[in-house]
């Protein structure tokens, strides 16, 4: 256990974990209720592909921005400020719908609110992880227990939300949503941090440090490769989500608690893989990991686009879950490791656009293919596609080890497994591991 929490040690990141826990509940429990909400007013699996693409397509645009800030201004402040945008859309939210004022363009224009505030809070927060714990080798582990944090909310979230949405409604779930938001802000307050990574750094115009991080991202090939399997995953695999609410109640033929009950299932998939993240003492074979998690994806995804049983489906978004969470932590906790200190807000919004900045046109796309040929016929195209992009992570995966080879030298991360090794086939086994 002390292996798994070992990042805890930091009493920043400590504080972040226990605040951010509690507002990532609520904010399982408003997705979940939104997504109710929009299926029991209009009945349309469109108009669920509407707003999930509404909530992350800022995420396409602004997050870029957002990692040139994060690369200049203090991170803490900006959190604070994302923060209380998001308690503020919660609360105009509950109102509307506690109300009995609320319409699908409400929805609509709130979810668009949320997805600017996400789309600055999430490059900011990858970022600041690396400011929260004392030692740089923690990171990983930092990284494994945040994701950790998320799947465990979306494993509880879901599960309050459907017994809360099936009783006294929606409303409540994004009353309890605002309230959240106060304990991560709290925690972020209580932080005691150093000097600003990029205190007195020269500032340059907007545009040429924006250039400057593509240029560096795109031009290392392994931050490519990475970055181009989790867009295509988030592209094609990740929206499954926005579909689940039709399965739970046009072939599944259940209600709110099954669409939880569901929801439940990916959440708990999701927190095993993170809980053998973080169980991890190196990134050495994570590519391998990133390859496995793919075919996981695509096998989860297939499996519940065929099933006509509660207890299959459970199982196989389980799989998915798994999968899919694993690839993005695996690629996540890389990425942290290879590149360079003064562009890590810029490589982290890139890989924020890759991962929340795809998923909208996904959302969208699956939404109006469900429509066109169905539910099951568009997740089955989905793993396809997922299956596709990881056979072609893994053809690449030699020459992403080679260039990756001389980071994790000058890091000392080979030499210290390699000390681990007592004979000459360890050696051997070594030159052969990834990453």
């Amino acid at each position: 256990m002390q292996t798994i929490l070992r990042a805890l040690h930091s009493r920043n990141f400590k504080l972040f974990v226990a605040g951010q826990g509690v507002s990532l509940i609520g904010t399982w429990m408003q997705q979940v209720a939104m997504s109710w909400l929009v299926y029991r007013m209009t009945g349309s699996a469109f108009l669920l592909g509407v707003i999930g693409f509404t909530s992350q397509i800022p995420t396409l645009f602004i997050a870029p921005v957002a990692g040139v800030l994060a690369d200049r201004w203090n991170r803490r402040k900006l959190l604070i400020a994302t923060q209380a945008l998001a308690m503020f859309q919660a609360a105009l939210l509950a109102t509307a719908v506690l109300t009995g004022t609320v319409q699908v363009w409400h929805l609509i224009v709130l979810s668009l609110i949320l997805g600017i505030a996400t789309s600055v809070e999430i490059p900011v927060r990858q970022s600041f992880v690396i400011e929260m714990v004392t030692r740089r080798e923690e990171l990983g582990n930092a990284i494994a227990i945040n994701s950790s944090l998320v799947q465990s909310a979306r494993l509880i979230g879901p599960a309050i939300a459907g017994l809360l949405v099936a009783s006294v409604g929606e409303g409540i779930c994004f009353v309890l949503n605002s309230i959240s938001y106060l304990a991560v802000m709290m925690a972020l307050i209580a932080m005691r941090l150093g000097p600003s990574p990029h205190q007195g750094k020269p500032r340059r115009k907007v545009l040429h440090e924006l250039r400057e991080g593509f240029s560096y991202a795109f031009g290392f090939g392994p931050i490519r490769g990475i970055l181009l399997l989790v867009a295509i995953v988030s592209l094609t695999g990740m929206p499954y989500t926005v579909l689940v609410p039709v399965f739970a109640k046009e072939i599944l033929r259940g209600g709110a608690h099954t669409y939880g009950f569901l929801m439940t299932a990916g959440g708990g998939g999701a927190l095993i893989g993170t809980v053998y993240l973080a169980s991890r003492k190196s990134v050495i074979g994570l590519g391998r990991l990133i390859i496995t998690a793919g075919i996981c994806l695509a096998v989860g995804i297939t499996s519940f686009a065929l099933s006509n049983n509660l207890n299959l489906s459970f199982v196989a978004l389980l799989v998915a879950g798994f999968g899919g969470v694993t690839l993005i932590a695996s690629s996540n906790t890389i990425l942290q490791t290879i590149l360079e200190e003064d562009k890590r807000g810029r490589v982290m919004s890139l890989f924020t656009v890759a991962f929340l900045g795809m998923t909208p046109f996904g959302c969208l796309g699956a939404g109006t293919m469900a429509g066109i040929i169905g539910p099951r016929d568009t997740l089955l195209l989905g793993a396809a596609c997922c299956l596709a992009g990881t056979t072609l992570f893994a053809r690449n995966l030699p020459k992403i080890r080679e260039k990756i080879r001389p980071i994790y030298v000058q890091m000392g991360i080979i030499k210290e497994v390699a000390e681990g090794m007592e004979s000459a086939a360890g050696e051997t086994k070594l030159k052969e591991s990834d990453d």
